[in-house]
């Protein structure tokens, strides 16, 4: 009885192996194909920055809030509004409630990329391989900045 249950238990063991292992590809070894049209619609985003010279004149908070909108061909806009150390910087630029800032954008084979706001600011970003989020970490010196995954909400 003992060589029956053994058996029995070697079989099934074998069999869940079988099951268990990899049926097709295994993603992880896939890599991804991203353009820039991966990145196309609108990506909500909000978040803190910490300034510091370069950027500012001593240590500050910049938050914000608002949208990017991606035209899937390296162009697109922000629509953002933002605070320093709480206060509103948006009283002092055309519109009361929001700025909109054209953008350009690159997306690599591999997912990464490079973003630029026409006001000079830069940032690098990873795209998620279906375009359905986006990470968004500052380059410009001065800005220390890690904001995501910002989710898309919207395809235009």
């Amino acid at each position: 009885m003992k060589h029956v249950l053994a058996t029995i238990a070697i079989v099934l063991c074998a069999r869940a192996g079988v099951f268990a292992a990899p049926q097709g590809p295994i993603e992880a070894t896939h890599t991804p194909k991203c353009t820039v049209a991966t990145l196309k619609g609108r990506y909500l985003f909000g978040g803190i920055a910490t300034l510091v010279p370069p950027a500012s004149g001593g240590e500050a908070l910049l938050a914000v809030a608002g949208y990017h909108v991606f035209n899937g061909d390296g162009t697109g806009k922000d629509f953002v509004a933002a605070s320093i150390n709480g206060q509103s910087i948006e009283r002092q630029l055309s519109e009361p409630d929001r700025s909109v800032f054209d953008i350009t954008y690159t997306v690599n084979p591999d997912c990464s990329g490079t973003y630029t706001v026409a006001d000079g600011a830069s940032f690098g970003l990873f795209v998620a391989p279906g375009g359905e989020e986006v990470i968004v970490f500052g380059t410009t010196p001065g800005v220390v900045l890690v904001q995501g995954p910002n989710r898309r909400v919207s395809p235009k």
